[in-house]
C-alpha cells in the first residue's frame, strides 16, 4: 500500500497536521507550527573587520552602528553596540554570529544573540564580502535569534523559538523575524 498524505487541521490556531493514510488507516505524522510575523530589524553596520584566517575559516567582525525594529508590537531600536562575528567556511557558505541589544519604544532592553547562515554562489558570496549588492533571491540567509530581557512585558520573547530570513546591503542587513507558535 502506497502512504498518501493530506493536511488536516491543527489542535489549535494557526497550524496543520499533516495525515499519513495506510490503507483505511489515518496515521498522524507531525504538526507544522504556524509562524508569527514579529518585526523587521535594519541593523545598521560599519566597515567589516578582518581577522584573517583560522583553522575554521576565514574570519570577519562586523561593527553594529544602531538601527530600528518595526513590528505590530515591538518597536524601537538597534542599540550601537554588538557586532557580527563571522566565519567564511567556504567560497559559498559565511556563518554569522551577531551579538547586540533593542531599546524598545518604552524603554526596555532587549538582548540579542543571532546565530545565521548565508549561502550563495563563490562569486555572490564574494561580491558580499566586497561590500557589492547582491540581489536577495540568490542568496540563502536564514538566522535563529534568542533574546533575554527581564522587562515583564518581553520575557515572552525568551520562552520562543524566533526564525528569521534576512538581505544583506551594502551598509545594513535587513532581518524579518517570526515567532514559531
Amino acid at each position: 500500500m502506497t502512504p498518501q498524505t493530506g493536511e488536516g487541521p491543527a489542535g489549535r490556531t494557526g497550524g496543520a497536521t499533516r495525515v499519513i493514510a495506510i490503507g483505511s488507516e489515518a496515521v498522524v505524522a507531525d504538526t507544522i507550527p504556524a509562524l508569527t510575523f514579529l518585526a523587521s530589524v535594519e541593523v545598521v553596520v560599519g566597515p567589516p573587520i578582518d581577522a584573517g584566517p583560522t583553522p575554521e575559516g576565514r574570519r570577519r567582525i562586523i561593527p553594529i552602528l544602531g538601527g530600528t525594529v518595526t513590528g505590530p508590537e515591538l518597536t524601537g531600536s538597534v542599540l550601537p553596540a554588538g557586532a557580527d562575528f563571522q566565519v567564511l567556511r567556504s567560497e559559498t557558505l559565511t556563518e554569522l554570529r551577531a551579538q547586540y541589544a533593542i531599546e524598545t519604544d518604552d524603554g526596555d532592553r532587549i538582548y540579542v544573540e543571532n546565530f545565521g547562515l548565508r549561502s550563495g554562489t563563490a562569486a555572490d558570496i564574494a561580491a558580499l564580502v566586497r561590500g557589492e549588492p547582491v540581489p536577495p533571491d540568490r542568496i540563502y540567509f536564514r538566522c535563529t535569534p534568542r533574546m533575554s530581557t527581564t522587562s515583564a512585558r518581553w520575557t515572552w520573547l525568551t520562552e520562543r523559538i524566533i526564525i528569521g530570513t534576512g538581505v544583506r546591503h551594502p551598509g545594513t542587513v535587513r532581518l524579518d523575524l517570526y515567532v514559531v507558535d
